[in-house]
This record gives structure tokens, sequence and C-alpha cells, in this order.
């Protein structure tokens, strides 16, 4: 049964706008290039006040060097609060420019530095590559905060959908390192359960649209290199496998009624909040998984105040 009478209609035509290819092997390089072809549609905004950039970060575990994009306000007269942005496609597509008009105007809106990971993708680069590259960006910023003109005390991650799940994993191997710890989480409908994947008990009204329970399990599987649902997923690639989340940063997160990840994301959100952590979770009734591309919805509208708000608790206190 359908549930497209349970979408938000002011949501319904934004479907329109998402590929209806399934993902597989055989698809992937049209849907990467589909999602190639979308970037730029929306014009960059006109904002003198911030400067953008992109720069090399050497790897800590001796993989290529990073490409990363780089947001900041043009003058600042005390170190800068920092976002380690990760982008989403389902840890098999997409680039740190999907999110470019937003991190611009974030940067502007919130006097904050963001930076924008282009993390290896997978199949050609599965686990532990993503978390690896992340984690030596994040290294990096906290080494060179000084010069960089950085607040240390002030990085946090931001993530959506499979870029959700990869700040959950890196903030959970960041708890568990010698180094140095996130401030902050902000998770957007992030993808933190492979056995959601191969679950025969969903929830019976989501993961129709966009991101169905196949797809599910093609970036999954495609991360992990095995079967979606086997024993001894580490829990940096797949953060809600983690016996233990005590000890994480504050955590945001965000998620569509109708989304597949909805059960995964109230789970994780109440054992964080059981293990101490502080969490602020927001449940969008009748919205989908990427509901925010449908920009003129009041829905939408709403989600994008509450994201921008919690960020702004984050970086600033």
């Amino acid at each position: 049964m359908s549930t497209i009478e349970l979408v938000d209609p002011e949501l319904r035509h934004a479907l329109t706008l998402w590929p209806s290819l399934p993902l597989t092997a055989n698809s992937l390089a049209q849907r990467r290039a589909d999602s190639l072809q979308l970037l730029g549609v929306v014009p960059a905004p006109d904002l003198p006040d911030i400067t953008v950039d992109e720069v090399r970060v050497d790897s800590a575990f001796g993989a290529a060097p990073i490409r990363v994009l780089t947001y900041r306000p043009v003058r600042s007269d005390r170190p800068l609060p920092t976002v380690l942005h990760i982008h989403g496609g389902g840890f098999v597509m997409g680039t740190p420019e999907m999110k470019d008009v937003e991190n611009r105007l974030l940067a502007s809106e919130l006097g904050c530095a963001i930076y924008s990971v282009d993390y290896r993708l997978a199949p050609e680069a599965p686990h532990p590559a993503p978390l690896e590259d992340i984690y030596s960006v994040f290294t990096w910023l906290h080494a060179t905060a000084g010069h960089l003109g950085l607040d240390p005390a002030r990085i946090g991650i931001k993530g959506e959908s499979g870029g959700g799940g990869l700040a959950a994993a890196a903030a959970l191997y960041a708890r568990d390192q010698a180094g140095p710890k996130f401030a902050f989480q902000q998770l957007i409908y992030p993808m933190i359960d492979d056995r959601t994947a191969v679950r025969t008990d969903l929830h019976p009204q989501v993961g129709e649209f966009v991101w169905t329970q196949k797809n599910n399990y093609f970036g999954w599987q495609s991360l992990l290199g095995r079967e979606p649902g086997s024993a001894d997923v580490s829990p940096y690639a797949a953060a809600a496998r983690a016996a233990d989340v005590s000890g994480l940063p504050p955590t945001y997160i965000s998620v569509g009624g109708l989304d597949l990840f909805l059960e995964e994301n109230m789970a994780y959100a109440d054992r964080l909040s059981r293990a101490g952590v502080p969490v602020e979770f927001h449940m969008y009734p009748r919205a989908y998984h990427g509901f925010y591309r449908a920009t003129d919805a009041r829905v939408t509208q709403q989600a994008e105040r509450d994201n921008r708000e919690a960020l702004r608790r984050f970086v600033h206190g």
C-alpha cells in the first residue's frame, strides 16, 4: 500500500525532483552523474562577509590528501567556532558542493568556520576509508587551530543522511582515541544502523520514498564490503552498533516521520539520553527522507530553523 496519502501535501511535488532509478552497482555511475547535475541549480549567494576556499589536508593514515571546502568570516575579533561538515549520499555518492549554498549562509549568519570534507566514497573505498579521511581533517583542525584562527574547544561535526552516519561514527571514534574530542554533533536524518537494511519487521509506513530499503542495502553493503546485519560490524562504521554511547558530545538529531531511518534515529536518541548525553531530538510528521529539498514547504522551513538555532547554540554556547 502506498503511503503517499500520509505525505505532507506541501512535500509531494518535490518527490518529482528525486531520481527514480534504483541504486545498484550498475546504476551507480548514472546516479552519481545525476546528482552532480543538480549542483549550481541554486546560485551561490553574494556574501561579501565570508570567504570560500579549498584546501588539501594530509591523511593521518597514509592515504591521498583530502580535499576540503572552507567557509569563513572575512573578519573576526576572536577565534572562530568550527563545524566539520560531512555531506550525504548514502556512503556512495555526493560531494561537499551539495551543501555549498547552505554552508555559505550558515558561516555568514552564525559567524563560524565550516570545513566540508570530500571523503572517499564506497564501494571503491569501503570502511574505514571515509572515517579515516574525516578524522584526519578533524585532527588537522585541532593541530593548526592557532594558525587558522579557530577555537579548538569549539569544533563540532555535522552531517546529513550517510554523512550524518559518518559524523556519528567519527564522534565515537574520537571519543575512544587519546586525541581531541568533538564539542557537539548535529545529525540530520543520519544513516547509523546497517541492520535496518535487512530487517523484516520495518515500520510499515517508512521508507517508500527517496531512500528505500533496497537503496539502503546497497549503501551499507558498499561501505562494509559484506552483508549488512552481519555479526561484528564496527561501531565506527555503524554507530548504532556501539555497546556504550556514554561520553559522546551534546547531540542534535532530526528525522522525518516517514523516513526509513526513523526508528534507528529514535532508538539512538533514547540510548544517548539514557547514557547521560544531552540530546535534542526532532521528528517532523508526514516528511520523508531528504524532505529539505522542498524549500517552500512549511515543515521544511521549520526544520531548517530548528537546525540553524541548535547549531547557533552549539557554536556560541
